[in-house]
């Protein structure tokens, strides 16, 4: 069982930084500490879908003499498209807290919300 558990370890790394990341968005009032749990989220899943990408074995998608079995490429260029998209998800979130900032004054959640009820 032991064996197990420890041969697995990149798993539980991927657990561990997936719950931070969920608990910063969950419990965090505050819209930045928000935004860098999605990105400790984002980058778990980034390491997961990496790491199954390796084959036991395996070696550079090349074509040479030895290479009987080949890593698989895809999971690299989809991670590769997915850190471009997640940059730019992050920068447009934090040009949005900028603004929420300038219109209600504070960046953190329980204000925004006591503000808006008191506009309406």
């Amino acid at each position: 069982m032991i064996e197990f558990i420890a041969g697995k370890y990149n798993y539980w790394i991927y657990i561990i930084l997936m719950m931070i990341g969920f608990y910063a968005i969950i419990a965090k009032g505050n819209l930045i500490k928000k935004i860098v749990g999605i990105n400790i989220f984002q980058t778990a899943v980034f390491l997961f879908y990496i790491s199954i990408s390796k084959v036991k074995g395996g070696t550079a998608p090349i074509h040479w003499d030895k290479a009987v079995i080949y890593d698989n490429p895809l999971p690299h260029v989809l991670i590769l498209t997915a850190i471009v998209v997640s940059v730019s998800v992050t920068a447009v979130a934090l040009a949005l807290i900028i603004r929420i900032h300038k219109e209600y004054g504070s960046i953190e959640e329980d204000r925004i919300l006591r503000s808006r009820r008191e506009k309406l």
